[in-house]
C-alpha cells in the first residue's frame, strides 16, 4: 500500500553494483529501510544526492508491516540546505548530530513528534548565525524526545561532578530553546559536552564512542 510521508535520511549502505539500502526516519512509520536501485550510476539522472545523511525528504513509499526492506515510489527534497555543507562549523555539528541519531533513534511509538523535532532542528541549524552551542541544546531536546530528558542538572550529574559555573550553565541549557543564544567558552563547552555524552551513555544501550567527536572539538575551538 502506498503512503505519503516526510522522512530524514540517517545513512545508506551500498548494495550490488549501483543500488543502496537507505535508512530513513519517517514521520509515519519511524525508522525504515528502503532499497533504491540504480542511484550509484554515473548518469546525470542519478538521485544519489537525495540520500545523503540528514536530507529532508517528501516521500511516497510502499509500506507493509514487518517487512524488513521496502521500496520508494517517489522522492524529492523539500528543504535543500543552504549552509550545512558549506560552513565548516555547521558541517561538523551536522556530522555529530547524524552519528548521535544513528546511535539513539531506533523504534519509536510516536515518530511524528520526533521527526518534527529533528527536522525543525536541522532547518534552524541551517539558518543559525552562531551555531557553536547548538549541539548542546540539541542533545537536551533529543533526550526529552527519547523519554529520558532532564528537568534539572542534578538528573544529569548522577555520579559526575561539575563546578558551580558549569552547573549553572547546564541548567540554562536545559531550559534553553533551540535558538537561544548562550555565551559559553571553549573549555566549558567541552566539559558540558562530555557530561551530556556520559548522560546519554547511561541511558542508551551500546551508545559507545562518538567517532565524530574529535573533529567537532577541533572545529569548535
Amino acid at each position: 500500500m502506498l503512503y505519503k510521508t516526510k522522512g530524514i535520511v540517517f545513512r545508506f549502505t551500498k548494495y550490488g553494483e549501483t543500488s543502496i539500502i537507505v535508512n530513513i526516519f519517517t514521520e509515519l512509520f519511524g525508522l525504515q529501510s528502503y532499497i533504491v536501485n540504480g542511484v550509484r550510476s554515473n548518469s546525470k539522472k542519478s538521485k544519489i544526492a537525495l540520500f545523503q545523511p540528514l536530507t529532508l525528504l517528501d516521500l511516497v513509499v510502499y509500506h507493509k508491516e514487518n517487512a524488513s526492506i521496502l521500496r520508494i515510489k517517489e522522492v524529492k527534497c523539500y528543504h535543500p540546505f543552504q549552509t550545512l555543507s558549506r560552513e565548516v562549523k555547521k558541517s561538523a555539528i551536522a556530522m555529530f548530530i547524524n552519528e548521535v541519531l544513528n546511535k539513539t533513534v531506533k523504534e519509536q511509538s510516536h515518530p511524528a513528534e520526533l521527526h518534527e523535532y529533528i527536522a525543525q532542528s536541522l532547518i534552524l541549524l541551517d539558518h543559525h548565525p552562531s551555531p557553536e552551542n547548538f549541539h548542546l541544546i540539541f542533545l537536551i531536546g533529543l533526550s526529552k524526545q527519547l523519554g529520558f530528558g532532564p528537568n534539572q542538572s542534578s538528573e544529569i550529574l548522577t555520579g559526575q561532578w561539575l563546578d558551580a559555573a558549569d552547573v549553572a550553565m547546564l541548567d540554562k541549557i536545559i531550559r534553553a530553546e533551540s535558538d537561544t543564544s548562550l555565551s559559553i567558552s571553549y573549555m566549558q563547552r567541552q566539559t558540558l559536552l562530555t557530561t551530556l555524552l556520559r548522560f546519554y551513555t547511561s541511558h542508551i544501550d551500546n551508545f559507545g564512542e562518538v567517532r565524530s567527536l574529535p573533529v567537532l572539538r577541533e572545529i569548535l575551538q
